[in-house]
C-alpha cells in the first residue's frame, strides 16, 4: 500500500494550499529510479508514475514497493516506448512494430497512424483500451497499489486518447488523474520557452473544457491542474521557488522529470538528460515548504460515483 507521505498528516490536509509533486518516468534507467527514491525520502517528492515496459521497470517495482511514503502511479506509454500488448492483440494495431514490439516514436506518428484512412473510431479507441489497461494491470499485478493515471507527452489531454484511457483506468479500480493543462499565472512565470512552444500550449487549451468534463462524467477526481510542464527541460532551482511563491489557493500537481545523468540515459533517445539532474536539485525547496500541503494523489477525494 502506497500511504500518505509522512510529511503530510490530516490537519494539514485541511490547508488551502495543496500540492502533489509527481516524478515522471519511474523506470527509465537506475539513474532516473534513485533520484525519485532519495526524493521521496527528503519529503520533495509525494509521487511518481511508473513505466510498466521500460528498460528499469523490474528495479522501479521493487523499489517503489520499498517506499510506502511514495504514491505511484501508472505512466501510460502510448508513444516511444515499448506495447505491453500480446503478440495477437499486436497483430490488430499495424503501426506497432512486430519484430519488437515498438510503439510509434512521436506523437504525431501515433496520430497520424490512429487516423488513417480505413481505422474507425471503435478500432482506434479499442487498441488505446487495450494498450492502457494492460500497462495498468501489469503494475498491478506486481503489487502496486496505484494512486492514478497520467500519460507520456501528456497525450490525454486529447479527447480521442483520453476517453478509451479513462475507460481501462476505470475498469482497473482507478479513479485519478492528472489535469495535464497548466494555468496561465505558471506559464507567465516560466522564462526562456521558444515562441512556437508557448503557442502550441496555448492552442491546446482548446481541449481543457472537454477534458474536465470527460473526468466529471468518467467519475474521476483531478487537480486544479499541472504547472512546471512548459518549463520541462528548463525546470531549475529559481524557477520552483517562483512557482511556490505564486501558488494559489486549491490542489495543483508539480510535474517533474528527475534522474541522475549516466550512461544508461545517455543511450536513451530523450531531449530530457542535463536537466534530469538540474530538475534533482531544484526539487530541494519543496521539503521546506511550510505553507502548502504536500500531498499524494491518493489523498485527493474519491468521487461519490467511484468505480
Amino acid at each position: 500500500m502506497h500511504a500518505h507521505s509522512p510529511h503530510t498528516t490530516p490537519d494539514t490536509l485541511s490547508l488551502v494550499r495543496q500540492l502533489i509533486i509527481n516524478a515522471d518516468d519511474f523506470g527509465l534507467t537506475s539513474g532516473v529510479n534513485r533520484a525519485i527514491v532519495e526524493l521521496a525520502h527528503s519529503g520533495s517528492l509525494t509521487s511518481a508514475t511508473l513505466m510498466a515496459s521500460a528498460p528499469a521497470t523490474a528495479e522501479a517495482i521493487r523499489l517503489a514497493l520499498a517506499t510506502p511514503a511514495l504514491g505511484v502511479g501508472c505512466h501510460v506509454v502510448l508513444v516511444d516506448g515499448v506495447s505491453c500488448l500480446d503478440a495477437d492483440a499486436r497483430r490488430a494495431c499495424p503501426w506497432i512494430a512486430q519484430n519488437n514490439a515498438a510503439l510509434p516514436a512521436k506523437p504525431r506518428q501515433l496520430l497520424r497512424a490512429l487516423f488513417a484512412p480505413g481505422v474507425s473510431r471503435s478500432q482506434r479507441e479499442d487498441f488505446l483500451e487495450a494498450e492502457a489497461y494492460a500497462q495498468i494491470t501489469r503494475l498491478q499485478q506486481a503489487g502496486l497499489t496505484l494512486t492514478h493515471i497520467d500519460t507520456h507527452k501528456h497525450l490525454h489531454q486529447f479527447p480521442a486518447i483520453l476517453r478509451p484511457v479513462l475507460r481501462a483506468a476505470r475498469r482497473a479500480g482507478i479513479c485519478r488523474i492528472r489535469n495535464p493543462f497548466e494555468p496561465r499565472w505558471s506559464r507567465a512565470l516560466t522564462p526562456r520557452v521558444p515562441i512556437a512552444r508557448r503557442a502550441e500550449f496555448r492552442l491546446l487549451q482548446f481541449f481543457r473544457s472537454s477534458f474536465l468534463r470527460s473526468v466529471a462524467e468518467a467519475g474521476f477526481t483531478t487537480t486544479n491542474g499541472a504547472i512546471g510542464v512548459l518549463a520541462t527541460g528548463s525546470l531549475d532551482r529559481a524557477l520552483v521557488e517562483s512557482l511556490l511563491a505564486a501558488l494559489p489557493d486549491g490542489c495543483w500537481e508539480l510535474v517533474t522529470h528527475p534522474g541522475y545523468s549516466d550512461s544508461a540515459l545517455a543511450a536513451i533517445r530523450t531531449r530530457l538528460r542535463a536537466s534530469r539532474q538540474i530538475e534533482l536539485a531544484a526539487l530541494a525547496p519543496v521539503a521546506q515548504a511550510t505553507s502548502l500541503a504536500r500531498i499524494p494523489f491518493s489523498a485527493l477525494p474519491a468521487p461519490n460515483h467511484a468505480p
